[in-house]
């Protein structure tokens, strides 16, 4: 079996002889046809991926066909179309016990913590398989990073009354943005790019764009009548945008944090407890937020089409994938074809 390997910094292989996965009860054999390049994959490939080790098989925004599976609850049958959800959890620990298995104790991701989708087949829990018929293999394999954005908006507690502010205009913020417009709220974009602001109101539908090299603290307040935004949702990954975003939350507001940086963050305590904030991490996503996702895409909500702006072969994934971290390149979402 084919497969990419990551065998360390900076360095991809294709191996030609890879092990076929073990069939066993309660599993799926899903033919992988899709998979699409997250952050997590160039930040494992540059190095910059906290929790990580090498060699690893990268990837886990995968669709593809159901090759073998056993008699099942779920009514996934050989031949089905579906997309993966990639968070292996234990259903054992204080957080799956309480639902919260996208953040569980022992969690294991595809491609981040065990072995991913860069290769031509792979073994699943039934469990985290979703039935995606009515989407394309393309939209199948990019539920999971808006599901991110949805479980981000889910846990802000976001309703169609409030003003948002996403920080970040790569492909996790303008999930939150989608999701967030798509749940009736208005939403303001911040990022440095004009570019990709620009792609913020004709992608996402958001209803004002900051540039934030442009006096984005009065920018903010002329938006606001000077409350500021009551959900600041921060998508950069970047320790300087993450805790500037302490300063662009409302009084008694709420800072969500859906990127993730390698390292420590600061910030003033006694502004914190001024303005009585409250500081949330959101991490993954759970299947009631892929199923949101599947939902908002076949209402026609979310335009994956414009979504995807890059697109290679397995064959030649590797020749292209250093271009794709060039801010030049102009990447949203790059995907994989098998």
């Amino acid at each position: 079996m084919r497969g990419i390997l990551c065998e360390q910094v900076n360095e991809f292989r294709m191996a030609e002889d890879l092990p076929e996965p073990e069939w066993k009860t309660g599993e799926a054999i899903v033919a992988v046809k899709r998979i699409g390049i997250c952050g997590t994959d160039l930040h494992a490939y540059k190095g910059n991926q906290p929790f990580f080790s090498y060699p690893r098989i990268l990837g886990h925004e995968l669709s593809g066909i159901v090759e073998r599976i056993g008699e099942n609850e779920a009514g996934v049958s050989e031949g089905d179309q579906v997309t993966i959800i990639p968070y292996l959890h234990c259903s054992e620990c204080i957080a799956c016990r309480s639902g919260k298995t996208n953040c569980c104790v022992a969690m294991r991701v595809l491609g981040v913590h065990t072995d991913g989708g860069m290769r031509e087949r792979i073994a699943v829990p039934i469990t985290h398989l979703i039935r995606s018929e009515g989407l394309t293999l393309d939209q199948a394999a990019l539920l999971e990073p808006l599901a991110i954005g949805a479980h981000a908006v889910r846990r802000s507690g976001l309703t169609a009354a409030d003003t948002v502010l996403v920080v970040g205009a790569g492909p996790i913020g303008l999930g939150v943005m989608a999701l967030a417009k798509y749940a009736g709220a208005r939403v303001i974009a911040m990022d440095m790019n004009d570019d990709r602001l620009a792609f913020c109101r004709s992608w996402a539908g958001v209803d004002h764009a900051i540039n934030v090299k442009e006096q984005p603290g009065e920018r903010l307040s002329e938006l606001t009548g000077g409350d500021y935004p009551a959900l600041v949702f921060d998508a950069t990954g970047n320790a300087q945008s993450m805790m500037a975003s302490f300063g662009w939350v409302a009084h008694g507001g709420t800072l969500i944090y859906v990127g993730l940086v390698k390292g420590e963050l600061t910030f003033n305590d006694p502004e914190f407890h001024k303005r009585e904030l409250t500081l949330m991490g959101s991490r993954n996503a759970t299947k009631e937020d892929f199923d949101h996702v599947l939902e908002a895409i076949r209402s026609g909500a979310v335009d994956m089409e414009r979504y995807i702006t890059h697109r290679s072969s397995f064959e030649d994934m590797i020749g292209s994938f250093d271009s794709w971290l060039k801010p030049e390149s102009g990447v949203i979402k790059a995907i994989v074809e098998l």
